[in-house]
């Protein structure tokens, strides 16, 4: 006879999405009983073959703050010095192309995460404070209850096979999407590319690969190697992430229509097409060849979701339900919000709550997040080697997302209805300025001369975007926000003039309407 236990929530997957998922389910309901299940066995290997090492606001303030992990982060993995972009296509000499970065790191913290140590801190943590995780375990079959029945999962280890009831089955599954697929949920984000990533066992010190002082002395301190660095061409952009272990993880993200996956899906094809493409850090991995310790790769990565949240006591998160794009590196941020969308729901359950109308709310409102980013990435990869126009953009999405969306998160208003409420004409503003900032983006780059200056472009001495990253940490009240939120859009508006007014230099056709407010400044060498 088969084995059956009863329990409040099963999460499938005990990876980042639903480790994190268990630990602020038990901090917000020390009660909850909590299964993670987990194919893999613990502990895993420093440098684990997943990709997502790169945190950027909303996620490490969800690690640190809301799940407690701060000093976990600021011990054993690395304070990330922001983004960095270098306009490297075909070219060695990263002294004498664009530089788009901070030269002195910003104030609110992310971070470089090696994963395996990550995910083993997780598992340990979690098994700490009371759940019940289950790596080695292989899920056989799900079955799904309806009108307040409860959920089955059957599962098999090692030594035997049983099932487990739950009240709440929540999918972290990762790719493999266990809910998505079974509800047939997966939707076509319209947006196609392809990924490579490997790891190499020894640290790239970018900072070594020209002798020029001047490049040298940019930053304080100088440190680029601590940053996301991005290379970037036409349809494609190549990352640099280092690891705490004293690894370093490498990867290729392009257009499927512009780079074949065909051409990359090797190592030694991905390191050839490195070579034409961005010779100095194909250099760099040559040498380090024998330090080689994994290789993948992705097709189609991009994917929607229909539903993420059910009345009937299921939920998605991570990327078993959507995935827009690496750029930006916003898988954690949406794990967060998920996460945090999840937790509510069980909270109301709890309380004895109808769930219906707030499954209907969070699902609004997380779609209309990621409807609200897609725009970032789909159709923008032809101009990410534009030394003119990438720079521009990039200071527009920062802002929009600094301004809009971190606010709500950090001020923990993401489930306040009221406040929610109160916003949205300026954010369905800001939303609408988004749309036409993009074409716009498009647009110019049709036009654009490309020009690649011989410079950096600093967004550290852009006073007014520094201090709107510095103002993510400041406490307010339900009237502050709104008037912050409002102050945001604003400034959105008059970047959209500053940004208009720049793309009409390439083209007069280009002019949009001006809102008549004060344009903030922008890197002079760009113009």
């Amino acid at each position: 006879m088969t084995r059956t236990t009863m329990h409040d929530a099963v999460i499938l997957g005990g990876g980042l999405a639903g480790l994190t998922l268990a630990l602020h389910l038990r901090g917000e309901f020390p009660e909850l009983d909590i299964v993670v299940l987990e194919r893999r066995r613990h502990p895993l290997p420093a440098a684990a073959h997943k990709v997502g090492e790169s945190t950027v606001e909303i996620g490490a303030h969800y690690f640190a703050e809301t799940l407690g992990l701060r000093e976990h982060l600021e011990r054993d993995h690395i304070r990330k010095f922001g983004f960095r972009f270098f306009f490297s296509d075909g070219r060695d000499d990263l002294e004498n192309v664009t530089e788009l970065g901070a030269s002195q790191v910003l104030p609110t913290p992310s971070y470089q995460l090696d994963r395996g140590i990550l995910e083993n801190f997780l598992n340990d943590e979690a098994r700490r404070r009371g759940i019940d995780v289950r790596d080695g375990t292989t899920i056989s079959g799900l079955g799904m209850g309806e009108d307040g029945a409860r959920h089955t999962v059957r599962c098999r280890d090692e030594t035997s096979e049983y099932q487990l009831h739950a009240r709440w089955l929540l999918d972290a599954s990762g790719r493999a999407g266990m809910l998505r697929r079974h509800f047939q949920l997966t939707r076509d984000n319209d947006h196609h590319g392809n990924a490579v990533w490997f790891r190499l066992d020894d640290r790239i010190e970018i900072d070594g690969w020209c002798e020029d002082s001047n490049w040298r002395g940019r930053c304080t301190p100088p440190e680029r190697w601590r940053s996301t660095n991005h290379l970037v061409g036409p349809g494609y952009w190549a990352w640099l992430i280092p690891l705490s272990s004293g690894a370093h993880s490498v990867g290729i993200v392009a257009d499927a229509g512009m780079h074949p996956l065909e051409s990359m899906r090797d190592f030694e094809r991905t390191l050839e097409w490195l070579g034409t493409r961005q010779p100095a850090l194909a250099r760099a991995v040559a040498a380090r060849r024998d330090a080689l310790l994994d290789f993948s790769f992705l097709r189609d990565y991009s994917h929607g979701c229909a539903q993420m949240f059910s009345a009937n006591r299921w939920a998605l998160t991570g990327e078993a339900g959507a995935f827009l794009d690496p750029f930006y590196s916003p898988g954690s941020d949406f794990i967060a919000i998920e996460n945090t969308y999840i937790v509510a729901l069980v909270g109301h359950d709890l309380a004895g709550r109808n769930l219906a109308p707030y499954t209907l709310m969070y699902e609004q409102l997380l779609q209309s997040f990621l409807a609200n980013s897609l725009p970032l990435f789909r159709n923008q990869y032809p101009l990410f080697g534009d030394a003119e126009v990438l720079p521009v953009k990039v200071t527009w999405d920062y802002t929009y997302y600094w301004g809009v969306l971190c606010p709500l998160v950090f001020q923990k208003r993401l489930t306040d209805l009221t406040m929610l409420a109160a916003v949205r004409d300026d954010l369905e503003r800001a939303q609408a300025l988004n749309l036409r900032m993009q074409a716009l983006f498009l647009d110019w780059h049709a036009s654009s001369a490309n020009r690649n200056p011989r410079a950096m472009l600093d967004q550290y001495e852009l006073a007014w975007f520094a201090e709107l990253n510095r103002g993510l940490h400041d406490p307010l009240d339900d009237a502050a926000l709104v008037a912050r939120l409002r102050e945001h859009v604003d400034l959105l508006e008059a970047l959209a003039d500053t940004i208009s007014l720049r793309a009409t230099q390439c083209d007069a056709r280009l002019r949009a309407p001006l809102s008549g407010r004060r344009p903030p400044p922008l890197y002079t060498e760009a113009a």
